[in-house]
């Protein structure tokens, strides 16, 4: 695998539900080498900090075997930054991760801590109101990921895993669960065992208070 685009955002306008949002899902190729640190990549911008970004959601890597599917889906290329990721890796398939597999590029170290979860912001971006339904459906999230070790990348790096080794969930069943409430909270000691996101961690520690008070 190797890095095929390092993509950065800037503050855009879009309409979502007749009203106007400031985002940064709008990403274009940059020329390295590009810094990381460990709230994500130099200069990229993430507008809506509620949901997004944070040490734990610092980088957003998509796939470009996930891309050639949606390209076949969709009947259309999609050219890197498309989905608002920050890396688009060759060879890269999303389903097939674990929460807590490292990538390595160079000097940096990245470890997997979510799937993304389609918005309505995703959906103006692709211009299709139907888009999270569709997304939902096609079972290739991208991978949110924290920094272990920040340094700087350029394109055409090698990306090198590293498999977790301890008790863990994959990113398809985490995807799954997100929209499964219910099975989600049947499994929450097996998910707090994983290094998952900070905010995934938080809501499942808030119901496993609530289920034993």
């Amino acid at each position: 695998m190797n890095i095929l685009s390092i993509n950065r955002g800037s503050k855009r306008m879009v309409i979502r539900n007749q009203s106007e949002y400031i985002t940064g899902i709008y990403k274009q190729p940059v020329a390295g080498p590009v810094e990381i640190a460990p709230l994500g990549l130099a200069g990229d911008v993430i507008a809506d900090q509620k949901n997004h970004g944070g040490t734990d959601q610092a980088i957003y890597i998509y796939g470009q075997v996930d891309y050639d599917w949606w390209a076949t889906e969709l009947g259309r290329q999609l050219p890197p930054g498309t989905f608002g990721e920050n890396l688009t890796i060759s060879g890269l398939e999303s389903p097939a991760f674990n929460v807590g597999d490292k990538l390595l590029a160079g000097e940096v170290v990245l470890q997997i801590t979510a799937p993304r979860i389609p918005c309505a912001t995703f959906a103006a971006r692709m211009e299709d109101p139907k888009f999270v339904k569709k997304f939902k459906a096609g079972e290739r999230p991208g991978l949110y990921c924290r920094v272990l070790q920040p340094g700087q990348i350029t394109t055409g790096l090698a990306v090198m895993v590293e498999p977790y080794q301890e008790q863990t969930v994959s990113i398809l069943e985490m995807y799954r669960d997100n929209f499964d409430p219910d099975n989600l909270k049947a499994k929450i000691h097996r998910y707090l065992k994983a290094p998952i996101d900070i905010r995934s961690r938080t809501q499942l520690e808030i119901w496993l208070a609530e289920s034993t008070g």
